[in-house]
């Protein structure tokens, strides 16, 4: 009987043991997805202030950082890209919001903004040298 009582015992003890090693393990892990949560959060801080601090220095004549012109050239490049991917689609963008509206519309059914480009009135030579 002994030899049960003893194997009973090795058992609850080995039972406590894994158990309290799952435990310190879950910990463990919870704590590296929470430092990973709040170095991504950081991060996106980060980020956001760079981009701030870019939209308000933009048009600075003279600036500390070589990557303003980089970015200006992609973010033309995107532009560019976007108003190439609207005509593939037989779309446009509406100048003033930026809604997606189809080829032959004339209207924005956003806002209202006329599509067609405004046509400036033709003004005979004549007329434009007597001023």
């Amino acid at each position: 009987m002994e030899f049960f009582d003893k194997l009973g015992e090795t058992l609850m003890t080995a039972g406590r043991d894994v158990s309290q090693k799952a435990k310190e393990l879950s910990g463990a892990a919870k704590l590296n997805l929470d430092i990973k949560a709040k170095e991504d959060f950081v991060q996106k801080q980060y980020a956001e202030i760079g981009r701030q601090y870019y939209e308000a220095h933009k048009d600075d004549a003279s600036t500390e950082f070589e990557q303003f012109a980089s970015i200006r050239e992609a973010l033309e490049s995107i532009e560019q890209m976007k108003k190439d991917l609207l005509e593939l689609k037989g779309a446009k963008a509406c100048p003033q919001c930026g809604a997606k509206m189809s080829e032959d519309a004339a209207f924005c059914s956003e806002c209202g903004a006329s599509l067609t480009p405004a046509e400036e009135p033709e003004v005979p030579d004549e007329e434009k040298y007597e001023e």
